[in-house]
Order: structure tokens, then sequence, then C-alpha cells
């Protein structure tokens, strides 16, 4: 009895240090992103400059709780995107980098 408990221990350890590498290397991190891309999206106020995830860029005329108004270059073209949408709030004119 007591080697097949060993064995079924033996058995079940490397599938649990697995499971816990996967948390701390995957999951982990992915739900800091999300986090952290929520925050951004919350946190859009009006005259952010912004880049829509179909690469739209635009300067934030209106801000609503769940989407936003954006006037983009040229024309003055206004647009109403969905804050899920929207990518990466612009700091510089060159910077487009996403989180």
């Amino acid at each position: 009895m007591d080697a097949q408990k060993q064995q079924m221990l033996a058995t079940f350890v490397p599938l649990i240090i697995l499971f816990v590498a996967f948390y701390f290397m995957l999951i982990r991190p992915q739900k800091k992103r999300e986090s952290k891309v929520k925050d951004m999206r919350a946190g859009i106020k009006v005259g952010d400059e912004i880049m829509t995830i179909g690469g739209i860029k635009g300067k934030v005329v209106l801000a609503k709780e769940d989407y936003v108004v954006i006037e983009t270059s040229g024309e003055k073209s206004r647009i109403e995107v969905m804050k899920w949408g929207i990518n990466s709030i612009v700091t510089d004119k060159t910077d487009l980098k996403a989180e």
C-alpha cells in the first residue's frame, strides 16, 4: 500500500509543478496586461491622442462610459469609437507603441 501511494504521488507532483509554472509564466502576466489596458481605457479623457485597434489616430473630443468620439486630422472628421476598440494613448507624435 505504501509503495502505491508513493507511486501516485510521484505521478501527480510533476503535473502540479507544471500547472504552477504555467500560472506564473502565462496566466498571471496576461491578467496584469489586461488590467493595465482596462485602467488605460477607463482613464481616457477629453484631449487625449489615441490610436484605435484598426490604426485610426485621433484626439478625443467627447468621452462617455462606453465610447469616445474622436476627431481625426485632415478634414476634422468625427468618429464614434467603443472603448474596447482603443489600442493605446499616444503620448508623443512619433511614439505609437501599444502596451
